[in-house]
């Protein structure tokens, strides 16, 4: 059933318009005014609009053209006398779908008329409900892409990149920073005396160390730095455009921010604090991918060796290390 609302000063016109509308079985308001007719629209629920094109006070050209500014839906058909035919030319370039003139050749022409208009009606909801769903399911679909893109490059736990994109982005960096010049350096970090931690406080615990220690990194972390979990207690910050003495002072910030913060059973460890131990490396002059890493690896075992909760920097182009008291 269709909702229709027939605007007419007339009541005589009014009634019978609305009485051919009723038979076809659609449910049909009246309104003597176009000011009445705008009270009822604002409620909602009707489907077309068949409004006299003269009436006292608002016409029904500002009629159409006051329910065309809040509604692309809603159908107008105007009612005009053959000497205001100009008028509902009028009117369809102002987004009437049809008029119709008085004195009606007969009946039948409401119905057919009202009929198409409400097939446009239909066609129109339709079409907005297809575009809705559409947007709806392109919506969810790029949700779970998002989803999954995540699950492939983040790491489950701490939400950082996984291992696999860090490889992927230390590869795009050391290729830019030699096609442009530009320095860039990876800080690897390791938990010291994690493996007491786990067995003194138990693995969820420790787990949730691992995400404290995530976001500390990532509070220090610059937007076009990267932060992943190598893997087990271990973390990466691959850091673009940074020398290596502004990549060692980034590393003592982050020893001194770790040992400070108050985690959860850290009395139980060594010193009663929870600690890391970084290893800084820069990308040498006719350095790799591989050999950046294995620098900053290397360097990291050198802090652990030093007595760990310390920072240790690669020196560029040796094997030699640079100490960095904690």
């Amino acid at each position: 059933m269709y909702h229709v609302l027939v605007v007419d000063d007339d009541a005589a016109i009014r009634g019978i318009v609305a009485e051919v509308l009723s038979d076809d079985g659609h449910d049909v308001e009246e309104a003597e005014s176009a000011e009445k007719a705008l009270e009822r629209l604002a409620k909602g629920g009707i489907d077309l609009v068949m409004t006299d094109i003269r009436m006292s006070g608002m016409d029904g050209l500002a009629l159409l053209r006051e329910i065309r500014s809040k509604d692309d839906i809603v159908q107008v058909i105007i009612m005009t006398s053959h000497a205001s035919m100009d008028a509902a030319v009028g009117a369809l370039k102002s987004g009437a779908y049809d008029f119709l003139t008085k004195p009606f050749e007969n009946l039948d022409i409401i119905s057919a008329t009202a009929k198409r208009a409400l097939e446009a009606v239909r066609m129109a909801r339709e079409k907005n409900l297809l575009v809705a769903t559409l947007t709806r399911n392109n919506a969810e679909l790029e949700r779970m892409n998002n989803f999954f893109r995540d699950l492939a490059i983040k790491d489950g736990l701490t939400n950082l990149y996984n291992h696999r994109h860090l490889q992927e982005a230390i590869s795009a960096e050391v290729e830019r920073s030699k096609r442009y010049k530009r320095e860039v350096s990876v800080l690897f970090i390791d938990v010291d005396h994690f493996k007491t931690y786990n067995d003194t406080q138990g693995h969820p615990a420790g787990d949730e160390v691992l995400r404290g220690l995530a976001k500390i990194l990532l509070d220090h972390a610059r937007d076009t730095d990267t932060v992943a979990r190598w893997g087990g207690e271990e973390f990466v910050l691959l850091a673009p455009e940074t020398s290596s003495a502004k990549a060692a002072e980034l590393a003592e910030r982050l020893r001194a921010a770790v040992s400070a913060f108050p985690f959860q059973g850290r009395e139980s460890q060594p010193g009663g604090l929870i600690t890391i131990s970084v290893g800084v490396a820069t990308l040498a002059p006719g350095g790799s991918h591989e050999t950046l890493v294995s620098r900053a690896d290397a360097a990291v075992y050198e802090a652990k060796a030093a007595g760990r909760n310390t920072v240790r920097v690669a020196i560029s182009g040796s094997p030699e290390l640079a100490s960095l008291p904690a």
